[in-house]
């Protein structure tokens, strides 16, 4: 069962990625409009959405979410080990793992 540092952690990092996901949106769609004149694709699977414009929106979307996400959690674990002294368990590493175990 987590405990409720784990619980706690879990919660941050997933309202940051959560908020960080919601506004990259917003931000890559934004500048899809303004780089291409045109709205993002609703459907990049569709046979009628050109096949360059569907890759590049995922590419654009992928990475930039991904981006928006590790950089939310990053900083929440970082606010997190400010508060608490250690960072969550989950980004510990093996080594501070089996130090920590011992103590």
């Amino acid at each position: 069962m987590a405990d409720k540092g784990d619980l706690g952690w879990r919660l941050l990092a997933g309202a940051a990625a959560f908020g960080a996901g919601f506004v990259a949106r917003k931000t890559i769609t934004i500048g899809w409009k303004q780089i291409t004149g045109k709205e993002p694709p609703t459907n990049p699977e569709s046979p009628e959405v050109a096949l360059a414009e569907a890759i590049g929106w995922a590419v654009v979307t992928g990475v930039g979410m991904e981006v928006a996400r590790l950089l939310a959690t990053r900083a929440a674990a970082k606010r997190w080990h400010s508060s608490t002294g250690e960072l969550p368990a989950a980004l510990r590493s093996a080594a501070d793992k089996v130090k920590n175990a011992g103590s």
